[in-house]
């Protein structure tokens, strides 16, 4: 059996990027600069700011499913499990961008396993973290998790000014196999969420600047509970090649 992890460093990922030029590439990164503050953390805290939205994989291209909420199980996730998470979807220009659309296919051909995409939905997760001199920011309040997916894919997008923020896997007695931190953009780690838990470490400012931002894209790879991936795919329409 394979590992049940890969780890991308930027230069693979940007490489499979290499159609689009610096400006396009350039435009979805500055995507994260305009996000609401995920109203779901607990005790009113504001560190995290998140869209997300679910596509279905064509042969037209990746097509948005109709949005809706983010749901996780209590088992999976007992600090916001449970809950019918309705986040703010994707802009429309980025949900639409031809560089997701080919980031996404690459970081397919990329996953520890099989994926079955005419069954199959691709959530992206748009996440960023921040942290001040008074408060830590919380990539992963969880704690040591996993998050009811077959694939998760975490793509570093910005790293600003940050002190800690190291993503680690363990198996499923809970025991360390895989530890690094992600500082290009792009540096992506692709796990079988099934095979691993997963956790990322507290992130704080790290010079004399008072603020820090962790920018990533998380993007999960599940089964369709729809079947039929054609009938979405015809009402919604193809927003990117």
């Amino acid at each position: 059996m394979s590992q049940p992890y890969v780890h991308l460093p930027a230069e693979h990922v940007l490489g499979s990027l290499g159609e689009h030029v610096e400006a396009e590439v350039k435009l979805l990164r500055e995507s994260w600069n305009d996000m609401p503050v995920d109203g779901y953390l607990k005790g009113g805290a504001d560190y995290r700011r998140r869209r997300y939205s679910e596509f279905r994989l064509t042969d037209t291209g990746l097509v948005r499913a109709p949005h809706g909420a983010f749901h996780q199980s209590l088992d999976v996730n007992p600090l916001h499990g449970g809950v019918a998470r309705e986040f703010a979807p994707m802009e429309d220009e980025v949900a639409a961008s031809p560089v997701l659309s080919t980031l996404v296919r690459g970081l397919l051909e990329q996953l520890p396993g099989t994926f079955d995409t005419a069954n199959g939905i691709i959530g992206v997760h748009q996440i960023r973290i921040t942290a001040t001199r008074d408060a830590a920011g919380l990539p992963a309040p969880e704690g040591i998790h996993e998050d009811g997916h077959h694939f998760v894919a975490q793509v570093l997008i910005r790293r600003e000014n940050v002190e800690g923020g190291r993503s680690q896997l363990f198996d499923r007695n809970r025991e360390p196999i895989f530890s690094t931190l992600l500082t290009e953009p792009f540096e992506t780690v692709i796990i079988d969420d099934r095979r691993v838990f997963h956790g990322v470490s507290a992130i704080e400012p790290g010079s004399d600047l008072p603020f820090a931002v962790r920018d990533m894209m998380l993007v999960d790879f599940f089964p369709d509970p729809d079947p039929d991936p054609a009938a979405a795919a015809a009402e919604q329409g193809p927003v990117a090649a």
